[in-house]
C-alpha cells in the first residue's frame, strides 16, 4: 500500500509537471526532469528559462531528512535569464533572478539553499519608501560544473562559483569563488583546495 501511494504522488507530480510546460511554454524544460513534491515556480512569461535534462528539485519534506523547511521555488522576472544545468539537483532551493543566473551541470545544492541576484529592495532608505525599482541592485550570479553547496547557504548577486568548487553549509557567498576551491563561513572565506578527483589523479592534473 505505502508502494502505490509513493507511485501515485510521483504520478502526479509529472503530471503537474507537464501541466506547467503546457501552460508555460516559455519555459524550457529537458528531459527526465523530476519532481519529488510540488515546487513554486513564478517565471515572467518574457523570462528565459531553460532547465536541463535529469535535473532533480525536492520540495515534499519527507523526501530529504537534511531537514528542509520550504517547498523548492523559482522566481524569475521579466526579461531575465535563468539556465541549469544537466544532471543537477536541489532540496527546498530558494531562486529569484531579476536579471542573470546561470547554474552549470552536476550541481549539487544541500537542503535549503538560496541563490539570488538581486537586493530585492533598494539600499536607499528614501528609494525603499518610494518603492524605487529602479534603484535596486542586480547582478548576474554563475555558478560552474559540478559544484557543491551546502546545506543553508546563501549565494548573493554578482558572485561567480568557479568549477569543482565546494562551498561549506551555512556560507553566505559575496564574491568569486575560484574553481577547485573549498569556501566557507560569513562573509565566506578561502579554507582550503579541494581534494582532487580520481580522474584527475589518474590524468596526472
Amino acid at each position: 500500500m505505502l508502494g502505490i501511494r509513493i507511485r501515485l504522488r510521483e504520478l502526479y507530480c509529472q503530471w503537474w509537471l507537464k501541466r506547467y510546460q503546457w501552460t508555460n511554454p516559455h519555459a524550457k524544460f529537458g528531459q527526465r526532469v523530476k519532481l519529488k513534491g510540488i515546487p513554486i515556480f513564478d517565471l515572467s512569461p518574457s523570462s528565459h528559462v531553460t532547465i536541463g535534462n535529469d535535473v532533480t528539485f525536492t520540495s515534499r519534506l519527507s523526501s530529504n531528512l537534511v531537514g528542509l523547511c520550504r517547498p523548492c521555488s523559482i522566481g524569475v522576472e521579466d526579461n531575465a535569464k535563468l539556465t541549469i544545468g544537466h544532471h543537477s539537483g536541489f532540496s527546498g532551493v530558494a531562486i529569484y533572478c531579476a536579471r542573470e543566473i546561470q547554474i552549470g551541470e552536476y550541481l549539487i545544492c544541500g537542503g535549503n539553499v538560496s541563490i539570488w541576484d538581486t537586493d530585492f529592495h533598494p539600499i536607499d532608505a528614501i528609494a525603499r519608501r518610494a518603492n524605487r525599482r529602479e534603484a535596486i541592485a542586480s547582478r548576474p550570479v554563475f555558478i560552474g560544473g559540478d559544484v557543491f553547496i551546502g546545506a543553508n547557504a546563501l549565494i548573493l548577486k554578482g558572485v561567480t562559483i568557479g568549477d569543482r568548487a565546494v562551498i561549506a553549509a551555512g556560507s553566505v557567498v559575496t564574491k568569486e569563488v575560484p574553481p577547485d576551491e573549498i569556501w566557507g563561513g560569513n562573509p565566506a572565506r578561502f579554507l582550503k583546495a579541494s581534494i582532487p578527483s580520481q580522474r584527475e589523479r589518474v590524468e596526472g592534473r
